[in-house]
């Protein structure tokens, strides 16, 4: 049955301070480079019916430096930040007390809702490829990606976790949708 691997880009500058990053297109760190470069081969024997990668410059890279040539799909970008593009959450916490982004959406950016429908639709993008696919995509669409395969909303990614350049599986067991790897980074302690 179809796996989906979903692949969080390098590290980012925006990474290290914490910043949220959805529209800004910012390329990888050094280390973020090195990171996607890991992912190499670790996938070397992997075979898949189409690679997707968001158009960000921080997944395209990881894309290729992990050896796919990506087909650009815009579904996988970024939950859209809006007014908090670039700000941290203890920034937005400061005029939002207790804020995250799996509560409340982003003022001026995509709702809760937003990007569970885009979530959906990117499922069922998913469900028409025959065969395996591996997707480079970011962190927190990732996690919202992982909670409508499963049937829940974008709410429900707040208990997942995506650190740069992980590896999470969606599958099937007995026909049902279910989480087969989750943040797998064993392919960095190996470079």
């Amino acid at each position: 049955m179809q796996k989906i691997y979903i692949c969080r880009h390098g590290e980012t500058a925006w990474n290290i301070t914490k910043q949220h990053t959805s529209f800004t297109d910012i390329p990888l760190t050094e280390n973020g480079i090195k990171q996607a470069i890991s992912l190499k081969d670790r996938l070397k024997n992997k075979k898949f019916s189409a690679a997707l990668t968001s158009p960000y410059k921080r997944a395209k890279e990881t894309c290729e430096l992990a050896g796919f040539e990506g087909t650009f799909e815009n579904s996988l970008v970024e939950w859209n930040y809006g007014n908090f593009e670039g700000m941290t959450t203890k920034q937005i916490q400061a005029k939002i007390p207790n804020w995250s982004v799996f509560k409340y959406g982003c003022e001026g950016g995509e709702s809760i809702d937003d990007v569970t429908k885009r979530g959906y639709n990117m499922v069922e993008k998913l469900l028409k490829i025959k065969g395996d696919v591996i997707t480079f995509t970011h962190g927190h669409y990732s996690r919202v990606l992982i909670a409508c395969w499963l049937g829940l909303t974008a709410k429900e990614g707040r208990y997942f976790c995506s650190s740069n350049t992980s590896l999470s599986i969606l599958g099937y067991e007995h026909n049902d949708r279910v989480l087969k790897l989750l943040n797998d980074t064993s392919h960095l302690k190996r470079s």
